[in-house]
């Protein structure tokens, strides 16, 4: 009885997550949540995709997660022999859109806690609302692997502290688990050039500040000055710069700052007294940890110091796009990270 039983739950839970599945845009409501802060994000929704079939034994799940401003609609997953990040006539993918994207519950479309009345959360809340996420509602309490570019690589190391034996295997791809001193620097830069602007109106503006400066802050620090050089004229950039003072488009302003506040907050070792020693013997997933040498986005120190305290198998890239690297070196990319999923 008691294996019948197993059986019927094991169908049912596999029937429960193809019913969710290929590819549409989904989501799941939370209800209320209580952040670390106490506070609380009300009527919580998270929106994902899947992708792929799921096996019987459901020992093929990778959960990807997203950088900033990113989307589910974006990654181009298709099934592949080769070639692809993750091959989906192998795995069946989770991705996940992240808390303040416009999509999963944000400053933008909350109507109970719209604009700067959305409370502040922090990396770990936004591991912790996905756990709630792939265990309460897709009835997911193990995976293959987790996997996350830039943003999605700062979820992926909170996730290996978080929850360790959830997963795996990890892959946190130019993420950090904690910020370095230069890159919260820049992240501040940017909050305050928004909060600045004279439309920001305490964030009940009637288009998005600061478009100008979120043109130039990106294109200076997403590449390096020789990839960059090599990339664009003199005419063009001004010509971008230009384009850029009356683009109203892009991310929603106060959903960027409630990201931006959430990347700055990343700090695996906070739990654990700051020590990264202690931090690195919680974590049990096998881990790939891809950086570029010249990343000035999310400078690579802190990722490859954890990295060493794992013992993790390491990818460090030495081309010159910088944080932009997975576009440059998509192949050398795509391929070490097939590879680590089928050993």
């Amino acid at each position: 009885m008691k294996r019948i039983s197993l059986l019927i739950f094991l169908l049912f839970s596999t029937f429960i997550i193809s019913a969710f599945s290929q590819q549409e845009q989904k989501f799941a409501e939370l209800g209320d949540f209580k952040l670390g802060s106490g506070e609380t994000i009300r009527d919580l929704k998270i929106g994902y995709r899947t992708f792929g079939s799921l096996n019987p034994d459901k020992s093929n799940i990778v959960v990807y997660l997203m950088w900033a401003g990113g989307r589910t609609e974006q990654p181009n997953f298709k099934p592949s022999n080769s070639g692809k990040l993750i091959d989906t006539n192998k795995f069946f993918v989770v991705a996940i859109d992240p808390l303040s994207n416009g999509v999963s519950s944000s400053p933008s479309n909350s109507k109970l806690q719209p604009r700067m009345k959305f409370p502040r959360y922090t990396m770990r809340d936004v591991v912790n609302s996905q756990y709630a996420f792939l265990t309460k509602i897709l009835k997911i309490n193990h995976v293959k692997a987790v996997i996350g570019l830039s943003m999605g690589g700062m979820q992926t190391f909170q996730w290996m502290v978080s929850y360790p034996e959830f997963m795996d295997k990890a892959i946190p791809i130019v993420g950090s688990p904690q910020l370095a001193p230069y890159d919260l620097l820049h992240w501040q830069t940017q909050i305050s050039a928004i909060m600045n602007a004279p439309d920001w109106l305490g964030g009940n503006y009637t288009k998005n500040p600061a478009r100008e400066f979120e043109y130039e802050i990106g294109a200076l620090l997403l590449t390096t000055p020789d990839e960059f050089n090599r990339r664009m004229t003199r005419e063009k950039v001004l010509a971008e710069i230009e384009k850029a003072k009356t683009n109203t488009g892009g991310s929603d302003a106060n959903d960027k700052i409630r990201q931006t506040q959430a990347m700055m907050s990343i700090d695996v070792t906070e739990k654990f007294g700051g020590s990264w020693e202690t931090t690195a013997a919680a974590v049990k997933a096998k881990s790939l940890i891809i950086v570029d040498k010249f990343d000035h986005t999310v400078t690579p120190a802190p990722a490859l110091k954890f990295a060493g305290l794992l013992k993790a198998e390491t990818l460090v890239l030495e081309g010159d796009c910088g944080h932009s690297t997975h576009l440059c070196e998509k192949e050398n990319v795509d391929s070490a990270v097939a590879r680590f999923l089928e050993n």
